[in-house]
This record gives C-alpha cells, sequence and structure tokens, in this order.
C-alpha cells in the first residue's frame, strides 16, 4: 500500500475559469490538511490528435508550451492567494489528462477536479474524464462546481455496502476537520406491487405481501449500524440520520443543495453495482449542487 503520510492534494487545470475555482477550493483543502499542494497541467502536442483547447488551437506550435506553463503560474498564484504560506508546485506534464492524472492520484491524498474543462480536459463538458477519474483514481476525487459555500453540513450516501462504509469514514473525517454537521441519507424504495402505481425504474423484487414497518425497521437498522462506529471514532461530530423514502440519486441531489460536501463511494451495491461508476455516483457527479467527493474502495485503506 502506498505510504500517503507526506501525499499532496493535486488539482488538474487547463486555464478554465472552472480550473481556477478547483485550484482555490484545492488550497484550502492542503491548508486544512497540512499537505502541499501540486497544480497539474496536462500537455499533449496537437500532432498527437487531442485538442488543446480553443486558445492553445489559435497559437502557433512554439508557444503551446509557454501557454501551458502560464496556466500553471497562474493556478499556483491563486493558490497561494487563499494562503501565501502554502506550499505549492506546479508542473506541465506530457499525455492526456486522464492517464497523467490518474499517475498523480498514486500518490495524492486528494485529486481535485473542475466540473468544466478547456483543452486536455474538454471531455469534462460531457464527464466522461471527470467520470474516469472518479471511478479509477487511487486516491478520493473532489469534483468543483463554482465557489463552495462555506456552511452546511456535510451530506453521505448510505447503502450499507463496504464501499458505502469507506465514504462514511472519508465523510466523518470532513465533518471533523470543517466543524460540522454529518448527515447520513440512506434512500430506498417500496417494492412495486405495494404502491399500486406504474415503476419508472428497476427496483428489487419483493414478496407480494410483507411488512411495511418491518421493512422500513431493516433499513433503519442499515442505517444505524453503518454510522455507529464512525460516531464512536469522532464523538465530536454531530451526526444526523435520514431515513428517505424515495430513489437514492434523486435524494442526494436534492441533500446537496444545502450541503457544503457531498460524499458518495464510486459504486455500491444492486444490479449496476459492478459498473466502474455505479449509476447513482454517476447520476450524483452530473447533477449534485455541492463539490462532490467520490471515495473508490482500495484494500487496506481505512477512511476518514
Amino acid at each position: 500500500m502506498t505510504d500517503r503520510s507526506g501525499a499532496p492534494v493535486v488539482v488538474g487545470v487547463d486555464g478554465s475559469p472552472s480550473a481556477l475555482d478547483a485550484a482555490r477550493v484545492a488550497a484550502r483543502e492542503a491548508v486544512a490538511r497540512h499537505r502541499p499542494l501540486r497544480v497539474v497541467y496536462a500537455f499533449q502536442w496537437p500532432l498527437l490528435g487531442t485538442p488543446l483547447g480553443p486558445v492553445a488551437a489559435a497559437l502557433p506550435n512554439e508557444d503551446l508550451r509557454q501557454e501551458a506553463d502560464k496556466v500553471v503560474a497562474e493556478a499556483v498564484d491563486e493558490a497561494r492567494k487563499v494562503d501565501a504560506d502554502l506550499d505549492v508546485s506546479g508542473v506541465v506534464a506530457e499525455g492526456a489528462a486522464t492517464p497523467v492524472l490518474l499517475r498523480e492520484s498514486r500518490d495524492a491524498a486528494l485529486l481535485v477536479l473542475g466540473h468544466r474543462g478547456l483543452g486536455g480536459f474538454a471531455e469534462l463538458l460531457v464527464g466522461s474524464v471527470c467520470i474516469d477519474l472518479s471511478a479509477r483514481a487511487h486516491c478520493p476525487v473532489l469534483v468543483v462546481r463554482d465557489e463552495p459555500r462555506a456552511d452546511g453540513p456535510v451530506v453521505v450516501g448510505v447503502d450499507g455496502s463496504a464501499l458505502s462504509h469507506q465514504a462514511i469514514g472519508f465523510a466523518f473525517g470532513e465533518a471533523a476537520r470543517r466543524g460540522t454537521t454529518l448527515v447520513a441519507v440512506h434512500a430506498w424504495l417500496y417494492p412495486a406491487a405495494a404502491t399500486g402505481r406504474e415503476v419508472s425504474g428497476p427496483g428489487d423484487i419483493l414478496p407480494l405481501v410483507y411488512d411495511p414497518a418491518e421493512l422500513r425497521a431493516e433499513e433503519e437498522r442499515v442505517l444505524a449500524e453503518a454510522v455507529a462506529g464512525w460516531s464512536e471514532r469522532y464523538p465530536e461530530v454531530p451526526v444526523q440520520r435520514k431515513l428517505i423514502a424515495g430513489a437514492p440519486a434523486r435524494t442526494l441531489v436534492e441533500e446537496s443543495g444545502h450541503a457544503q460536501l457531498t460524499v458518495v463511494g464510486a459504486h455500491g451495491r444492486g444490479s449496476l453495482g459492478g459498473l466502474l461508476l455505479g449509476s447513482v455516483s454517476q447520476a450524483v457527479l452530473h447533477h449534485a449542487r455541492s463539490p462532490l467527493a467520490i471515495v473508490r474502495h482500495r484494500r487496506g485503506h481505512t477512511a476518514g
């Protein structure tokens, strides 16, 4: 297992406004964690067939590397505005965004990305690079949307899976660091037969006859057990448990509206759990109204 005791916070930049937002957030995260910040620009020459965005495409080839250096320098300057004493370094790394940042994530405590980008991150406009990194990075990924709010709780999705356990631990650590409440959300659906209504999506197949009270009690048990151990480890963190009958993705998106951070696992249990990035996590990634931390399972790793 990689020793992350001195690992930096890594932020991917490309010269877009979203990337500068990410650089400022990454700087605050680095300060809060007492870690250095590493600013990374993924650079690829036009002859290799990768677009570098509208600004770079208009420049002569010999100026492209200088422009990349300027992008990194601007992001470093933005980071230092957050804290002049922050240890910040910048690098222009040759290669496409996904492989470059995957390599960086091996030795990172946290990988920070803007929700939208240009140039090497052009795919972020439709989310493909962001989804890929969120699913495959070797550290938690923080996806930034504009300037995050300074108040509000940390919201975490709970589904009872091992990956959810790690996401909960990460969320408790963030709530403790930020001095705020943790809201643990477990969303569940009644079986279709009980509603008498047409169901728009897949669900678990349960017997036609069952006790709704028993079903709810079981879901309450899943939620309570999921947070119990972490509450003992972080007794200073106030915890609010929310058991909501509804679609998990929609519920988490709604809860993110008043959160300063939302946390999910890369995928959880269920029929789509085998995807690199599960359907719930991907939906929240696209629609969350707060910064989103995505925690991927790593053997031998303890969240928080």
